[in-house]
């Protein structure tokens, strides 16, 4: 029963950050966004294209309309890590480049206020973690 709850509060958070990322903060490239914010984004991003990556036109359609909310989510989250989006530009350097942003992507946040905004309320005094999941239904 554990695992099943483990499994849906998993999968509710992937969605809720999902569509935070594509339907809220679109074309958002200001402010800041925490490790669970974006790596749950890239895993629901990640499972939607290789799923609809069996569908050509609609794939592509798919890979084209996400390419502004990947580059702005993933431009948050260098901004909680205290540095400019402006770094996402080292993903041109083959491997080295790539290597570099991913450590930074998975980089804790800075927990106090920087020039890109105030420490995203979800971690304010609770460090990097997760929001706590829902209670399981009865």
């Amino acid at each position: 029963m554990r695992d099943a709850t483990s499994v849906r509060v998993a999968r509710m958070q992937m969605v809720t950050y999902w569509k935070r990322a594509v339907l809220e903060n679109y074309a958002n490239f200001s402010g800041r966004a925490t490790r669970p914010e974006y790596w749950w984004f890239f895993l629901a991003n990640l499972i939607l294209s290789v799923v609809l990556g069996f569908l050509p036109f609609i794939g592509n359609i798919y890979s084209l309309a996400v390419i502004v909310p990947g580059i702005a989510a993933a431009m948050r989250r260098l901004h909680d890590t205290g540095r400019s989006g402006w770094w996402l530009l080292l993903v041109l350097i083959p491997i080295v480049g790539w290597i570099i942003v991913i450590v930074w992507l998975a980089t804790p946040g800075n927990p106090e206020a920087n020039e890109h905004g105030a420490p995203p309320a979800a971690v304010q005094g609770a460090g990097d973690s997760l929001p706590p999941p829902p209670p399981p239904p009865a």
